[in-house]
Protein backbone atom coordinates (compact mmCIF):
# COMPACT_ATOMS: atom_id res chain seq x y z
CA UNK A 1 0.00 0.00 0.00
CA UNK A 2 1.45 3.58 -0.83
CA UNK A 3 1.03 6.62 0.77
CA UNK A 4 -0.78 9.31 -1.15
CA UNK A 5 1.30 12.71 -1.29
CA UNK A 6 -2.05 14.83 0.66
CA UNK A 7 -1.48 11.86 3.73
CA UNK A 8 2.33 12.11 2.94
CA UNK A 9 2.03 15.40 3.64
CA UNK A 10 -0.14 15.84 6.72
CA UNK A 11 2.37 13.47 8.49
CA UNK A 12 5.23 15.45 7.80
CA UNK A 13 2.98 18.50 9.91
CA UNK A 14 1.96 16.67 12.28
CA UNK A 15 5.97 15.44 13.32
CA UNK A 16 7.04 18.59 12.36
CA UNK A 17 4.67 20.29 14.94
CA UNK A 18 5.51 17.53 17.47
CA UNK A 19 8.68 18.31 17.19
CA UNK A 20 8.39 21.75 17.16
CA UNK A 21 5.42 22.36 19.77
CA UNK A 22 3.75 23.95 17.05
CA UNK A 23 5.97 27.03 17.18
CA UNK A 24 6.08 27.02 13.36
CA UNK A 25 3.53 29.20 11.85
CA UNK A 26 1.74 28.74 8.72
CA UNK A 27 3.42 25.71 7.87
CA UNK A 28 2.94 24.36 4.50
CA UNK A 29 4.91 21.19 2.72
CA UNK A 30 5.44 20.70 -0.68
CA UNK A 31 6.39 17.41 -1.65
CA UNK A 32 7.88 17.24 -5.24
CA UNK A 33 10.08 14.98 -7.42
CA UNK A 34 12.33 13.32 -5.02
CA UNK A 35 12.27 16.29 -2.53
CA UNK A 36 10.45 17.89 0.52
CA UNK A 37 10.10 21.88 0.78
CA UNK A 38 9.13 23.53 4.10
CA UNK A 39 7.95 26.18 4.65
CA UNK A 40 6.68 28.70 7.54
CA UNK A 41 7.74 31.00 10.24
CA UNK A 42 9.73 30.50 12.99
CA UNK A 43 10.75 32.74 15.99
CA UNK A 44 14.36 30.96 16.22
CA UNK A 45 16.64 29.02 14.20
CA UNK A 46 16.37 26.05 16.82
CA UNK A 47 12.57 26.40 16.05
CA UNK A 48 13.45 25.63 12.38
CA UNK A 49 16.17 22.95 12.93
CA UNK A 50 13.56 21.31 14.45
CA UNK A 51 11.38 21.34 12.38
CA UNK A 52 14.00 19.48 9.61
CA UNK A 53 14.63 16.94 12.15
CA UNK A 54 10.90 16.32 12.41
CA UNK A 55 10.71 16.48 8.75
CA UNK A 56 13.81 13.93 8.28
CA UNK A 57 12.30 11.07 10.79
CA UNK A 58 9.78 10.86 7.90
CA UNK A 59 11.92 10.99 4.79
CA UNK A 60 15.33 10.28 6.30
CA UNK A 61 16.44 9.65 2.67
CA UNK A 62 14.64 12.58 0.72
CA UNK A 63 16.11 15.78 -0.02
CA UNK A 64 14.66 18.75 2.07
CA UNK A 65 14.86 22.25 1.43
CA UNK A 66 14.15 24.09 4.81
CA UNK A 67 12.81 27.14 3.82
CA UNK A 68 11.17 28.45 7.18
CA UNK A 69 11.63 31.84 7.35
CA UNK A 70 13.43 33.10 11.07
CA UNK A 71 11.62 36.38 12.17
Amino acid sequence: MSTSAPNLSELLVQRVYKWTGKRVQNLTVEIGSGRVVLRGKAKSFHIKQLAQRGAQEVLPNTKLENAIVVE
